[in-house]
């Protein structure tokens, strides 16, 4: 299988133009690493695009980042859980990993798999650790299962055995309040010091109190990171940068959810999404055309910086140093 060539074509709109010079040219450091961002070889996945490879996601990357982006953490998308649908979204992620020195990859794993298998495959594919989700976990509903349903400890044993890190979208209603996810989060980080545990969209944070609940009790724990990725909120952030430290926070796209119009709002004891098909956009006598996600994403990201009073270099260590550092990229 060959990546393909094409170029999509940019997905920017006017608003999304005018947004970008407006709120954007002038926050955003000149290197950007998107710790999180999915690619697909799956028809009809995602943005109209039946494959997104290394050079499709160098283009649309331009919609959110201009031409800053200079390094990535690339995790697969798949279509189903089946061996065949898993193989090829792996296989496919390390091919575009490998086109470039700056770029890194993780591999997709169910918990029914064999760790040692993994194990080979991971390094057979040049790939740097491993992503899970709460679909192939054995639960009903899978929202609220526990951490080691889907990511069971053999996983973090082999991980801690080869120094992999490890993507986590945790769930449960509460999010990283939850008792449960601070249990094992802090087991598999206390016990298997070697691994790095990735927690997705700034600890799952979309409702900001979730993470002043429960980021005080993951204090500590040197080999926990957080990826920023598609939370539109900037509480969720300043959040984790005030209380784990800005050294422990990484910009992500969430790529294709980048390229999505609307975003994400707190309300109640949870969340939800906006989206462009939301019927929202329209109040009293303004109608709102909304811009693409990954810009509301920046956005927020700025206001955090901002109200932690977070230095130009700060800013910097976030969209660059951070996983430059974590990832070993020069």
């Amino acid at each position: 299988m060959t990546i393909a060539s094409t170029t999509p074509p940019s997905m920017c709109q006017p608003q999304d133009v005018e947004f970008f010079a407006r709120e954007l040219e002038d926050f955003l450091p000149d290197r950007i690493f998107d710790a999180h961002c999915h690619l697909w070889n799956v028809p009809g996945a995602f943005l109209g695009l039946d494959a997104v490879g290394y050079d499709e996601y160098t283009a649309l990357i331009r919609d959110v980042h201009g031409d800053r982006t200079a390094g990535a953490l690339f995790i697969p998308f798949w279509k189903d859980l089946g061996d065949a649908g898993i193989a090829s979204a792996n296989t496919w992620t390390a091919q575009a990993t490998g086109v470039n020195p700056n770029y890194r990859g993780i591999y997709f794993i169910r918990p029914t798999d064999d760790p040692e298998a993994v194990r080979e495959d991971v390094r057979r594919l040049g790939l740097h650790g491993l992503k899970c989700y709460h679909t192939a976990a054995n639960v009903n509903p899978t929202w609220e299962a526990q951490i080691p349903d889907y990511l069971p400890e053999s996983f973090v044993k082999v991980a801690h055995e080869e120094g992999w890190v490890i993507t986590l979208h945790m769930v449960r209603s509460r999010g990283c309040a939850d008792p449960g996810n601070i249990k094992w989060i802090r087991h598999y980080c206390e016990n298997y010091p070697n691994m790095t545990l990735i927690l997705a969209h700034s600890a799952r944070g979309f409702q900001p109190t979730h993470n002043l609940e429960g980021l005080p009790h993951l204090k500590g724990l040197d080999n926990l990171y957080v990826d920023s990725s598609a939370n539109c909120d900037p509480i969720a952030h300043q959040s984790v940068i005030r209380i784990l430290g800005h050294d422990k926070l990484m910009h992500g796209t969430d790529l294709p959810v980048s390229h999505m119009r609307g975003r994400s709002v707190p309300v109640a004891d949870t969340f939800l999404w906006l989206y462009e098909q939301t019927p929202v956009w329209v109040e009293k006598h303004l109608t709102i055309n909304p811009v693409l996600t990954g810009l509301e994403h920046l956005r927020s990201m700025k206001w955090a910086c901002w109200s932690e009073r977070l230095t130009d270099t700060q800013v910097e260590d976030i969209f660059w140093n951070n996983a430059a550092r974590l990832f070993g990229v020069d």
